[in-house]
Order: C-alpha cells, then structure tokens, then sequence
C-alpha cells in the first residue's frame, strides 16, 4: 500500500516538474498572492490589537462594573446610578477580587460627568471623569500625554483635557478655567482650575471633548462621596470573558450590571467590520487570481498528456485514479506556493516591523502612528487553506475532464 502511495506521490512531482515554466509561474502567481494576504492581514491585526488595548487602557478599561442601567439612563439622571458606601463596600469585599491578582490588575473608581468650561471669553461644553490619580501606573501610557504632565495626587485643583477641547477653547498648560456642573443636589457649583496637560487618544471625537481631574476634586465639585464605575483592568486581554463570567457568578445582577470593554467600544467595533471587510474582499481577488491561473496551467496539462492519459486508461487505470493525480498536482502546486508565500510573508513582516510603517491619523482618529505586520498562527493557516482549496477548486474541472476521456480518441490525439 505504501509503496503504491509513494509511487503515485512520485509520479505527481514528476509530473509537475516536466513543465517547470508553467508550473513556475502558477507557484509564483500563487506566493504573491499569498504575500500580498499575509502583509495586509498581518498589518490590520496589528491595528485591531493596537486599537484595542489603546481604547482599554485609555478609556474602558476591560470591565465596567456599575448600577443596572446606567448606560440607558444615565445621561438622563446620572445621580440616581452613583453607588453607596454600603455598595462600594460589597463590592470591594467581593471575593472573586481579592483573590484574583492572577486575573486582575486593578479596580478603579470612575465619577463621569458633564458642564461647562470658560476660559477669558470662551465657553464650551465638556465630559469629564473623576479619576484616580494613580491608576496610570496600572494603566500605563495609552493615554498620551502630548504636552505637560499627568495627574497627580499632589495636585488635586489641577486637570489635564483633550488636545481638541484645548485647543478649540484656546488653551494650553498652566492656563487656569472655570469647570460649571450642575451638583447632585440639584444646585450650581463651580470650581477654578490649572491645565496640568494635554492628552490624545485614538478617538478624536473623545478628545474634542473630554478632561479628566481628580476623582476627590469631582467630588467636591459635584457635592457627592459616590462614583458611577469601578473599572477593572486585567493582567490580559483574552482573558476578559473569563473575569466577566467570574464576576456575574459572584455578583448579585440585581445590585450590579458588569459590562465588558467590547460593548462599549463603538468605535473600535465599526473600524472592525470595515477592515474585516476590506480583507475579505482581498482574498476573493486572490481566490480569483489562483482560480484563473491554476485553472489555465491544468487545463494545458491535461491537452499535452492526452495521449499518456489514454495509454494509462487501456493499461487498466481506473477514471477515478486520474481523476485523483491531476487533483493531486493542483493540491501540491497550490501547497508549495502557499508555503513559500507564507515563509517570504513572514520574513517580510519581521522586517518591515523592525523598520515601521509611519501613517498619518486615520479619519476618527486624534493621532499618526507607526504601524506593524503581525501575524497570527489562525492567519497562517487560513492562508494556507485558502491557497489549497483554491488551487484543488481549480483543478476539478480539468481534473473530470481528463477522467471522462474515451481510450480511443486519448490514443489517436498523438497520431
């Protein structure tokens, strides 16, 4: 049996190297169409993955704990989802988040809110957030800070804002502005403070908008002890369903709403379904190419060994066994250029990442960045399969072809 499978595998490759031309250039056309995939996809994965954790650590965090309905009614009256101390103090104790240091980072408070700023002249509107000053050690630099310096505890009447609300105010570091903000008891207060920094995210809308003080001074600006979020930040991404099933079996879902970052990431989620879209639409056009160019390469193959083919049928070779051995070689064509494509792709990205792609900011987005090609071993294989299915697509019909030939009419072809 071995030996029959070996001698049929042997006969393939013989096969294939007769023609060494045509069966070069399908290769070819092949692994660059594999390059080409690898490259595209590679660099959009890499912005999926940069925007992703850009968006967590700037904005989101991986899971919002809050009151339920927060996010449909709190807008409309925000003060009636700030938590209680009796709440905090469940929630703190809980023990999915005092034994979890595997899972979990950190969990911050989080107060939003909304009013007006003046500077001289000026109003605008704005959304801020009481944060703590500290969480920056956790949550790292995904919030840039384009000019002067984060917040700090030592500091407390000092804020940072967008780049955009900034500069639409006419504002810059150590300007002092007039925060307005209706009050938990339904009165006006307001509060002068010190620009500390400026900031840019990957949602330029957010930044048009946004600025962030310490969460003690939006306290006392708001006249209220409690805060609308805790945010949870894990040690890892992938793990965020895993802390969100551990957290709902933990938590009463009466008392508390757990949202994961992936509901809340708008932005993030349409730039997906639009990329995702754009590199399906890149694999139908490499599909196409292969089909085209595989296609043509057996159907050729199969005119020049007419004859062979013949000679083989009258020997007693079953339709489907020549049937199977043009599928083969397609199969085998379409497997050495996914590979070599795959290979090249790799080498490619490794180097094109060691240098970087500079881009400038994207619509939506506040800033440029320097891009890379990462490659996931999903994207691999995907590749690979596409490469020999298209490749074992394209040789059907030949393939059939070559099977229905009658012995007498394959023999006479040669004469």
């Amino acid at each position: 049996m071995w030996k029959i499978i070996s001698f049929n595998c042997y006969l393939i490759w013989r096969n294939m190297l007769r023609q060494k031309r045509r069966s070069t250039i399908s290769i070819g056309s092949i692994t660059l169409g594999m390059v080409a995939l690898i490259l595209a996809s590679g660099f959009i994965e890499w912005i999926y993955q940069d925007m992703r954790e850009s968006t967590i650590h700037s904005q989101l965090g991986h899971l919002q704990i809050i009151k339920p309905g927060y996010f449909e009614a709190g807008k409309a009256d925000p003060y009636r989802f700030l938590f209680s101390d009796d709440l905090e103090q469940d929630l703190l104790e809980n023990p999915t988040l005092q034994n979890s240091n595997h899972l979990i980072k950190t969990i911050v408070p989080r107060l939003s809110f909304s009013g007006l700023i003046s500077h001289g002249d000026a109003t605008l509107s704005f959304i801020g957030e009481g944060v703590d000053p500290q969480e920056q050690v956790y949550f790292g630099n995904a919030l840039k800070i384009s000019t002067g310096s984060n917040l700090s505890a030592d500091h407390p009447d000092h804020l940072i804002m967008g780049e955009g609300l900034a500069r639409n105010l006419g504002v810059t570091v150590g300007d002092q502005v007039v925060l307005l903000v209706n009050t938990a008891t339904g009165g006006i207060n307001a509060v002068e403070m010190t620009i500390d920094g400026l900031f840019s995210t990957v949602t330029k809308s957010y930044d048009d908008n946004a600025l962030r003080l310490p969460i003690s001074t939006a306290q006392q600006l708001l006249r209220t002890q409690g805060a609308h979020s805790w945010v949870v930040l894990l040690n890892d991404t992938h793990q965020t369903d895993a802390a969100l099933a551990a957290l709902r079996n933990t938590l009463s879902q009466d008392r508390f709403e757990i949202v994961p970052w992936y509901q809340l990431a708008d932005f993030y989620n349409k730039t997906t379904v639009l990329f995702t879209k754009q590199v399906q639409a890149i694999k139908l056009i490499i599909a196409l190419i292969i089909l085209l160019g595989i296609s043509n390469t057996m159907t050729m193959n199969v005119v020049e060994r007419t004859g062979e083919i013949g000679t083989a049928m009258a020997l007693g070779v079953k339709k489907f066994d020549i049937l199977r051995q043009f599928l083969c070689e397609g199969a085998l064509i379409g497997g050495i250029g996914g590979a070599l494509g795959i290979l090249i792709g790799w080498l490619l990205a490794a180097i094109i990442s060691s240098i970087g792609i500079p881009m400038p900011p994207p619509p939506g987005m506040a800033r440029g960045y320097t891009g890379e090609i990462l490659l996931t071993s999903n994207m691999v294989l995907e590749a690979l399969a596409l490469a020999i299915l298209t490749t074992l697509i394209a040789s059907v019909y030949p393939a059939w072809k070559a099977s229905r030939m009658q012995i007498v009419d394959a023999l006479r072809h040669n004469r």
